[in-house]
């Protein structure tokens, strides 16, 4: 595995047992591929939790206004 993807990966919040994962199977292109996108669900699935929480914040500020609670 080069730097540069080692890199990549990191920057991408991969885990290191997941780095290595993914090393072990560098020359099965399909498997690699399943790999990231697995990782690039669970990525997705954090942002959509994540906008939910906003969301909730929101309607609550929303709530405090509307019934004068500051």
């Amino acid at each position: 595995m080069t730097d540069n993807i080692r890199q990549n990966l990191i920057d991408a919040g991969c885990s290191e047992e997941f780095i290595e994962k993914f090393d072990s199977c560098i020359c099965d292109e399909s498997k690699c591929e399943k790999l990231l996108a697995e990782h690039r669900k669970e990525l997705l699935d954090e942002v959509h939790e994540k906008e939910h929480n906003i969301s909730c914040l929101d309607y609550l500020v929303y709530i405090m206004k509307k019934e004068g609670i500051q």
